[in-house]
């Protein structure tokens, strides 16, 4: 009788550790709007008329760090987004599933990066286009 081998699927996930996936990406979620307010509050004190008067290497200085801010802004929200939504599967019963081929996401994959949507072939297909 040959020994079977399986893979790690969402039923392999103890209930223990989804809520503690879940505690680790709501945490962050809150580091995140935090870090959202804080370069908010930076871009909104950068006013225009703050900089009459600069040379052009200041006010190309202050544009690159708005710009920055802007960045770091928009990728934090970015973070927030996949982390609800990975919080919106853990809620669902879906974690751990490839939203492409519906076979189970390596809980290896997924202790390293807990927000993956895709297994690593499906991940990989995806990154070769």
């Amino acid at each position: 009788m040959a020994a079977v081998t399986q893979t790690a699927t969402p039923s392999m996930w103890s209930e223990k550790e989804l809520a503690e996936v879940r505690e680790s990406l709501q945490r962050e979620i809150d580091e995140l709007n935090a870090d959202i307010r804080r370069h908010e509050s930076e871009i909104a004190s950068g006013d225009v008329t703050q900089g009459a008067g600069d040379d052009q290497a200041d006010a190309g200085a202050k544009t690159y760090e708005r710009e920055r801010e802007i960045a770091l802004t928009l990728n934090a929200r970015d973070l927030v987004a996949q982390n609800e939504r990975a919080i919106a599967r853990i809620d669902a019963g879906t974690y751990g599933v490839c939203e492409s081929c519906q076979k189970p996401i390596g809980k290896e994959r997924l202790q390293a990066f807990p927000r993956a949507t895709l297994c690593v072939t499906c991940k990989q297909r995806e990154e070769r286009r």
